[in-house]
């Protein structure tokens, strides 16, 4: 009969400590299974009104590709274009996205305001090919080294000088012939 007495003591003891562990993760770190695996087989179209759509095969050429999963109505989207803009400009990678889910008149007019820094682009119109890669929301971020293999997944918006720099230092890692970040 005393351990019944126990009996909700030792429950919040577990459950304090099953919160206390939740708390020292980073939400961010969530662990990929695609990580040093081949991408995906995919064709998506181009947007409408343009012509290059994006397929595995265009991933597959030798050079370090960055895939970025966006889409005109994700905020966080929007906040990381910048840094974006730069990557494109800075030749450190072929840059190429997945438009995840959205209106053609949308997505067009997004990327007349903001600029295209994407030398390709695929519309994911259903999202299947984004659920393949892995993609838990947007914007969501991918290494592709020049073998088509997925070196580095990044969840969340590219929009501050710390989660910058450790992105761009696994790009150099990848684009100088290492292989983990």
């Amino acid at each position: 009969m005393p351990f019944r007495h126990l009996l909700p003591f030792i429950l919040f003891v577990v459950v304090a400590a099953a919160l206390g562990v939740g708390l020292t993760l980073k939400p961010k770190d969530i662990p990929s299974a695609l990580i040093d695996q081949p991408i995906p087989e995919f064709q998506l179209p181009p947007l409408e009104g343009k012509d290059n759509g994006l397929e595995s095969d265009h991933l597959r050429t030798g050079d370090v590709h960055v895939v970025n999963v966006f889409a005109s109505w994700c905020l966080p989207c929007k906040a990381e274009h910048p840094f974006l803009m730069e990557l494109a400009k800075s030749g450190k990678a072929k840059l190429s996205g997945i438009n995840y889910k959205d209106k053609p008149k949308n997505i067009a007019k997004w990327l007349d305001d903001l600029g295209d820094p994407f030398g390709r682009i695929g519309a994911d119109h259903d999202g299947r090919v984004s659920i393949d890669w892995g993609v838990y929301g947007v914007p969501e971020t991918f290494i592709v080294d020049g073998a088509g293999r997925i070196r580095m997944k990044y969840l969340g918006p590219l929009n501050n000088s710390d989660r910058t720099e450790a992105f761009l230092e696994c790009l150099d890692t990848i684009s100088n012939g290492g292989d983990a970040c």
